[in-house]
């Protein structure tokens, strides 16, 4: 039998679900599930991994959890997936419950599946989908972390990630539709229009706890004058921690209602808010779950929108923004999406100064919250800080180069850096790119 992997906090204590979902596993189950997993739901991509690569590190140098430990080869993206599934590969399942607690950990809290250090492997080995197929195996088991798995039961229960009731959606943007109104006379927030140019979906975190964010893109879409509107039923949340989770049931089924959503409107595409892993989920993992090689109605993430309202004049910007900023490129949208130069863009049209930090575009530092691993909740919260010091010290960096703002066009990364910021004494205000536009943008009278 496999020795658990070494190093890392025990959970029995912090996170009861995974305590409860280990002690229910039995030998006979851990075998079971890991093989039918690697038979049935892997294939030629896993074995061309496991057989190509030749364990030679290049890849530590990548990861900010090893950089931040230094260089403590156990957080290398090579441990981690010698520790959690080449073990499970070699023992051909027959590994024990702590061995699957320690494995849980190191997936779900220790890899934000951020696919940097895929660039530095000579093979291009994606060590995120070994790591996903280690939380999948995990999801099987039962034995998700608490707060992560929570959320994914809000998925299933509600379709949207915050446990928002069906009245409470559509209620929230008529709060918000007044509000504006008091800037804006004529401004709607257009709900269930057929034909529209755009739906636009946010996550759910938005009407839970920053509605003032819809506020500024209704005011964005009604200043440029957008075409758009929004589902009033199920379909509106873009979020999706399931595809973190393993869950890629439950997954399929938000997917399939934010496309269903986007399709019963008859719109021509869906524009996104500032989110990373929302991006990634309609985008590139969720549309092939359900058999899709490219989604059925195209997506656009904010930056691309925006990009596009300022590039064709369509918001006319008053003034540039006076205080310097520096600009955090999201894994999902840049590694992932390759936006770093049209945020660029975007941040240059807005902003006076603009410093870069280094390293930037594809190359950036995670945030460190990305990849659920913020949504595992406070049990891990100081392994996602102290994981991170390489990225407080990116951000020491570009503020000793005149930066006193930090633009992160990505919910997660906004709370990911504001742990960072503040653990570490950093000292920059984080914004959206959204909030920038809102405030420097020409207003209807």
């Amino acid at each position: 039998m496999a020795k658990a992997p070494a190093k890392t906090e025990p959970s029995q204590a912090l996170d009861q679900g995974l305590a409860v979902g280990v002690a229910r596993l039995t030998p006979e189950k851990i075998e079971s599930t890991i093989r039918t997993v690697l038979k049935s739901e892997t294939g030629a991509r896993l074995s061309t991994y496991v057989e190509t690569c030749i364990h030679c590190g290049l890849c530590a140098e990548a990861c900010h959890y090893y950089l931040s430990h230094d260089n403590d080869p156990h957080y290398a993206p090579v441990g981690k997936v010698k520790q959690t599934l080449w073990e499970m590969i070699k023992q051909k399942g027959r590994v024990t419950p702590e061995f699957i607690e320690k494995a849980a950990i190191i997936a779900h809290t220790e890899c934000n599946l951020c696919k940097r250090c895929a660039q530095y492997c000579p093979f291009g080995i994606d060590i995120a989908y070994l790591m996903l197929v280690v939380r999948r195996i995990i999801h099987k088991l039962g034995c998700t972390p608490l707060y992560i798995q929570d959320t994914a039961h809000s998925h299933s229960v509600t379709m949207n990630q915050m446990w928002v009731k069906g009245d409470e959606w559509p209620d929230t943007l008529q709060w918000q539709e007044e509000e504006a109104q008091a800037e804006f006379e004529d401004l709607r927030i257009p709900l269930d229009v057929e034909g529209a140019e755009i739906m636009y979906s946010v996550i759910a975190p938005e009407p839970k706890f920053q509605a003032q964010l819809i506020y500024q893109a209704a005011a964005i879409f009604h200043a440029a004058g957008v075409s758009w509107t929004m589902p009033s039923e199920l379909g509106w949340d873009n979020s999706d921690m399931a595809m973190f989770t393993g869950d890629n049931e439950i997954m399929g089924r938000i997917k399939r209602a934010h496309y269903d959503a986007a399709i019963r409107l008859k719109v021509k595409r869906i524009v996104m808010g500032e989110c990373g892993h929302a991006f990634r989920s309609v985008y590139d993992v969720g549309n092939r779950w359900l058999g899709w090689e490219m989604p059925p109605i195209p997506i656009v993430h904010a930056i691309d929108f925006y990009y596009e309202l300022l590039k064709e004049g369509r918001i006319k910007i008053t003034k540039k923004y006076p205080t310097p900023i520096t600009l955090h490129d999201p894994c999902n949208v840049v590694r992932g999406g390759g936006l770093h130069e049209k945020a660029r863009y975007v941040a240059h049209t807005l902003c006076e100064s603009v410093v870069e930090m280094t390293p930037n575009r594809e190359h950036n530092y995670c945030c460190a919250a990305g990849g659920g691993a913020i949504n595992c909740g406070p049990p891990y919260k100081q392994t996602r800080i102290s994981g991170n010091r390489i990225k407080a010290e990116q951000l020491f960096a570009a503020k000793t180069r005149g930066a006193q703002v930090l633009i992160a066009p990505c919910h997660n990364c906004h709370s990911g850096l504001h742990d960072i910021v503040h653990h570490y004494g950093v000292g920059l205000d984080i914004k959206f790119f959204g909030d920038l536009i809102y405030e420097l943008m020409e207003k209807p009278a």
